[in-house]
């Protein structure tokens, strides 16, 4: 892949996961939040499942396949964004980015602990600044929100999601472990939104032209690009420029929602954002390791 094509894709297809916080914040003023991460996920996820049927993908054989991938539903799609959604309504689309990308660091932390997994000590070094950005962006302005609270709980449960698909992962294809992960999520959200809010949709130009972008643009487009980039490039290398994408989600946010940029906020979100590089730095050093990371 040439240096041109590698950059621009890598420039689309993190605008295009930072950009969503903000598309859904603007998606709020038409729809409940579980509701509306509900539609943007059961419209992703059968539009993809309807392509790797045409294209004859390989699809699970045992039942034991399928739990497996609707247990990572539960945990990517269902409860990280749910809870991303969730966090916009009480706090900005750049706070709940660079909360939720901080799961990098919180994968290090969890893989050390749950499966021993050993770590470069930049690594740990970036986890350390990670945190002190958080505490820097997040404790020097305004009040403690409930959405900070579901800001962090996506952050925990991608990380934890991540480690599932590491564990599970080469036993799936890619394009239909998506598919289905992202389907499956999307009908629990569904649920969700009946059980614990009071679901509304008002369908216009704006909300629907939201919707297709989410699902389409943020989700499909935006994990066929992530995905081809880690096929065919260094995914460690790769893999460290996911610091763009919270960078993007505070920009758009900045623009589109006029949300303040605190003097505290940029130098957190700085910290933050060397954290995660040093992280995502060699991550994945071996082919063998090249898919860590699910994306929406």
């Amino acid at each position: 892949m040439n240096k041109l094509k590698w950059i621009s894709l890598v420039l689309v297809t993190t605008f295009l996961m930072g950009s969503s916080f903000t598309v859904g914040k603007l998606g709020l003023a038409y729809s409940s939040p579980l509701l509306l991460a509900a539609y943007r996920f059961i419209l992703a996820g059968s539009i993809l499942a309807i392509i790797v049927r045409v294209l004859r993908r390989a699809h699970p054989a045992a039942k034991e396949g399928w739990v497996k991938m609707l247990l990572i539903g539960v945990f990517q799609t269902a409860g990280v964004m749910g809870c991303i959604f969730l966090s916009l309504r009480s706090i900005t689309a750049s706070e709940s980015s660079i909360l939720t990308f901080t799961n990098p660091l919180l994968v290090v932390v969890l893989g050390s602990f749950l499966f021993k997994a050993r770590y470069k000590l930049y690594q740990w070094g970036g986890v350390l600044l990670g945190l002190t950005g958080v505490v820097i962006t997040q404790g020097t302005h305004l009040k403690f929100e409930v959405g900070t609270l579901f800001g962090i709980l996506s952050a925990l449960l991608w990380a934890a999601s991540t480690l599932l698909v590491k564990k599970w992962g080469t036993n799936f294809d890619t394009w239909v472990l998506s598919a289905y992960q992202m389907l499956f999520g999307g009908l629990l959200l569904l649920a969700a939104s009946f059980l614990l809010e009071h679901p509304f949709f008002h369908p216009n130009t704006h909300s629907l032209s939201i919707l297709l972008w989410l699902s389409v643009m943020s989700s499909i487009v935006q994990f066929a690009g992530w995905y081809y980039l880690l096929q065919n490039t260094d995914p460690g290398k790769t893999s460290a420029y996911l610091f763009l994408a919270p960078f993007f989600g505070v920009l758009t946010g900045c623009i589109l929602l006029n949300d303040p940029l605190f003097p505290s906020f940029i130098v957190g979100g700085f910290f933050i954002l060397t954290g995660i590089y040093l992280v995502n730095r060699n991550f994945q050093p071996s082919k063998a390791k090249r898919k860590l990371f699910i994306t929406h």
